[in-house]
């Protein structure tokens, strides 16, 4: 593996792929996959429907944001989901990296919408990994339970290609919008997502009383 992805490999503070409990997590994912390709695959589909996608709990703190919270916790918004996807990478010499962009999400609940002030996502979280000689995008912030409540199209990712959202629900409605790319990291730039998220969400309401799941099941489709 050349230098270059030295850093794409390490352990660092938050994707802490040094971790006991992300080191075992991403071994028992992988069981006997042959190739990279079929490891990242695996890995992916661990991520995004083994912990169910939570944006009402944020945490910005540094434990907040590590890839081994979202195994405690057992849930995750986009950020941390794909931390942890990038940590159990590392853990299986698969470079991989954090990255950011900015959306514009057409289907939130209104609940989240009404605390955000916005319908803007600003620093969503993917992850980058490193496959056959090309830098691909894997995003597994929704699980699949809640893209069949909210009649979404789950991303699905072949280690081949992009898996990044889908402009349109399963019923045609505006869902995402990507507006900007903010760029991929070897480590959470936290600093840069205090100083994003208080300047565009300055009224955000706590919502870890609240329910997401509720609220979902609230909002979907009969």
């Amino acid at each position: 593996m050349p230098d270059s992805f030295s850093a794409a490999l390490a352990p660092t503070l938050m994707v802490n792929a040094d971790h006991p409990a992300v080191r075992a997590f991403a071994l028992q994912a992988i069981a006997d996959a042959a190739t990279d390709v079929e490891r990242a695959v695996r890995l992916y589909y661990a991520v995004r429907d083994g912990f169910r996608y939570d944006p009402y709990q944020l945490d910005l703190s540094v434990d907040g944001l590590k890839a081994s919270r979202v195994l405690s916790d057992g849930f995750g918004w986009c950020v941390p989901k794909a931390v942890l996807l990038a940590a159990a990478c590392r853990v299986v010499a698969i470079p991989a990296r954090l990255g950011l962009a900015d959306v514009r999400n057409h289907m939130s609940t209104a609940r989240l919408r009404e605390a955000m002030g916005t319908d803007i996502f600003y620093r969503h979280g993917y992850t980058a990994i490193h496959l056959n000689g090309r830098w691909l995008k894997a995003t597994p912030a929704f699980n699949l339970e809640l893209c069949t409540k909210l009649r979404l199209h789950p991303l699905e990712f072949d280690g081949t290609c992009d898996s990044i959202y889908h402009p349109y629900s399963v019923d045609g409605q505006r869902h995402m919008q990507y507006i900007a790319m903010q760029g991929e990291h070897d480590d959470v730039p936290r600093e840069d997502l205090l100083q994003v998220f208080a300047e565009h969400y300055p009224t955000i309401q706590r919502l870890d009383q609240a329910s997401w799941d509720d609220d979902v099941s609230a909002e979907a489709v009969p």
